[in-house]
């Protein structure tokens, strides 16, 4: 491993040890598994014109939670046709809302 701060180093050597135990419940787990098959199987491939101010989105949204862009596009797809995608209410981000004024002013 390159370029690991003091932390990491900390983690890597406890887990070498063995000293970590998961957390997560049985039926995590297997929540955890049934995402991995069902994102792991890709047979097909797309093509799809965003705004690049979404592209930006997406991929700064991807950075949080940590996963490829791509595949956060492919996880919320796969939820929203499957029925599991539920929307949550947010304020307005400000992007959106200075899009919605330049409209306005213009």
């Amino acid at each position: 491993m390159s370029k690991l701060d003091v932390y990491e180093r900390e983690i890597l050597t406890a887990f070498e040890k063995g000293k970590l135990k998961s957390v997560a419940t049985k039926r995590e787990l297997e929540r955890f598994k049934a995402a991995a098959r069902a994102t792991a199987i890709k047979d097909r491939r797309v093509n799809i014109r965003l705004s690049s101010a979404d592209l930006g989105d997406i991929q700064t949204k991807a950075l949080q939670e940590g996963v490829p862009y791509q595949t956060l596009i492919a996880s919320v797809l796969h939820k929203y046709v499957s029925g599991r995608f539920v929307e949550k209410t947010e304020r307005i981000n400000s992007r959106s809302t200075r899009t919605t004024r330049k409209r306005a002013v213009g």
